[in-house]
């Protein structure tokens, strides 16, 4: 007999090529009249043509986003966004620009305009993100929940392929801890296999030709269903991502794609109708072994160690992990998850 809980997380999504240019209606669609502009460095240059586009809406750039959200940028972000009066976030790039506008809407309770330009699927969630002293920590609060999405594949067709994989396989990371989350549902798990297909269908023709805007755009959906579906809640994939990202300062998505077949792998017997539902999303009969595979196809990076993460590190790490472990299908042991961690730091396939 069925059991669970459904929360459906209001939000306003535009998808489709070219809709970027929909973005100052979108902006007084929320009753804004001082939005401040969120980037990365590299995207400065994006940022301030969209920031152009604006007019007399835009109140400024900021375009200091970094990975991880370290505490120190957040802080800068909020004074710039207080300094400039501005009463919106405009945040275009992946989960870390994204991830400094929640920051801002957390503090403030403005609104934030999403315009995502990788698969990380942040948009869709109100989950954030920081580093302090050198830890990652996640922050809940439906407040950072971006009220407007501007999906547009054009937007991504500057990504380069490897990027692409790795930032669509951590999006597939959030589909499959979907399926065996604490707040799992029926309506959640259509929408993670789902995401999965789509973004496994698409992400080698990505590999194949980058400037594929058919598989662009599947790639996006699927990103905007992961997203979705992490609404659900994380699991011990996630942990190991964040003490790893957070304590050696790892790039995101290829640590998550790295540690993603091993965690399937660890949960596999605990958690055996979403393994089902992986497997016939990707077409083969085992989990942890087809998405191994697919990240082989992608000609992602599959060892730790190729991170730079030291052998003798992984204890420290799997100590840290235990600290505070998210809710999980099978028991989180130290000697399970360094396990887990040496397989993954050799890069082996899993059994």
């Amino acid at each position: 007999m069925k059991s669970f809980t459904y929360v459906s997380l209001p939000s306003r999504v535009v998808f489709g090529a070219g809709m970027v240019s929909r973005l100052p209606a979108e902006v007084d669609k929320l009753g804004a009249k001082r939005a401040l502009v969120l980037s990365t460095p590299g995207r400065a240059a994006d940022a301030k043509r969209f920031a152009a586009t604006l007019g007399s809406r835009c109140a400024g750039l900021f375009d200091k986003a970094v990975r991880h959200v370290p505490i120190e940028v957040a802080e800068d972000a909020r004074r710039a966004a207080k300094a400039a009066n501005a009463d919106c976030c405009v945040v275009l790039g992946g989960g870390s620009t994204i991830g400094l506008g929640k920051a801002i809407a957390l503090t403030t309770g403005m609104p934030v305009l999403a315009v995502p330009t990788t698969y990380s699927g942040s948009e869709m969630t109100w989950v954030q993100g920081f580093t302090e002293g050198g830890r990652k920590r996640t922050q809940f609060d439906p407040k950072m929940l971006p009220k407007t999405v501007i999906y547009d594949p054009e937007l991504t067709l500057g990504l380069p392929a490897a990027i692409s994989a790795a930032s669509g396989m951590n999006a597939i990371a959030h589909c499959v801890e979907a399926l065996y989350a604490k707040e799992t549902n029926p309506v959640g798990s259509l929408i993670a296999e789902e995401g999965i297909r789509a973004l496994a269908a698409s992400l080698p023709l990505i590999v194949k030709n980058p400037r594929d805007m058919e598989a662009r755009s599947e790639a996006l959906y699927g990103a905007w269903l992961a997203g979705i579906s992490l609404n659900t809640g994380i699991a011990l994939h996630h942990k190991l991502c964040h003490t790893l990202g957070g304590t050696w300062n790892l790039p995101h998505a290829e640590t998550h794609s790295i540690i993603l077949p091993h965690a399937v792998r660890y949960n596999r017997d605990a958690a055996p109708e979403a393994m089902a539902r992986i497997a016939r999303a990707l077409g083969v009969e085992d989990a942890a072994g087809g998405l191994y595979d697919l990240e082989v196809r992608l000609g992602l990076q599959m060892k730790l160690a190729d991170l730079g993460v030291p052998e003798g590190d992984l204890e420290r790490a799997a100590k840290i992990a235990m600290e505070a472990p998210y809710p999980n299908p099978a028991p989180v042991t130290y000697e399970g998850v360094l396990a887990l961690l040496r397989n993954a730091h050799a890069g082996v396939r899993p059994d």
